[in-house]
């Protein structure tokens, strides 16, 4: 993990986003996966942008200061200030300063599916998750399992990931399109 952090300034790839609820939860027998794809860009620290094209199109844009959430179905833009958006977040992690262990109890979670694995417990006790585990292949992540504390584990896939690219830093501002609903989360 601190070597993926201290090596890699960009980034950009694709992900697959499968959400199912713990067998251990209240959940309806035969309940399927929800499942997302989409791509993703990065430059450390606190700019992001998250892309869902499949099976809905929503944009997640963090330019440094704020986070825009846009669900283009219903052309509503919510606004976070990014301080507040990230603590305790699996986006913290990756997208965030190096400094991931102050928000973040670490450890080893061993080798499995051909990834070497790291879990993270929020310290914070207000956090949504429960625990974050990432897993690296050749030094870039490959899998994160992301457990939260309504009974739901996401599981994300990523692939095709290039580090270091020359990224526009225009993919990170965000303007409201015209005639959106335009949210400010205090």
């Amino acid at each position: 993990m601190r070597a993926f952090l201290g090596q890699t300034r960009a980034a950009r790839g694709a992900f697959e986003q499968r959400t199912t609820r713990l067998e251990s939860s209240a959940a309806a027998p035969g309940a399927k996966a929800q499942v997302s794809q989409g791509s993703f860009e990065f430059q450390r620290p606190g700019r992001f942008r998250w892309a869902y094209a499949k099976p809905y199109q929503q944009l997640i844009v963090a330019d440094g200061e704020h986070l825009y959430l846009f669900d283009q179905d219903l052309n509503q833009v919510t606004v976070k200030a990014l301080q507040g958006a990230l603590p305790s977040s699996p986006a913290s992690i990756l997208f965030g300063t190096n400094d991931f262990e102050r928000e973040f109890d670490v450890t080893d979670d061993g080798v499995r599916d051909g990834l070497a694995w790291i879990l993270a417990r929020p310290k914070a006790k207000d956090s949504p998750f429960e625990r974050i585990q990432i897993g690296f292949r050749d030094g870039l992540p490959g899998a994160m399992r992301l457990t939260d504390s309504f009974g739901n584990l996401t599981v994300l896939t990523l692939s095709a990931i290039e580090r270091n690219p020359t990224l526009d830093p225009a993919r990170f501002k965000f303007t409201p399109p015209p005639g959106a609903d335009v949210l400010q989360d205090r």
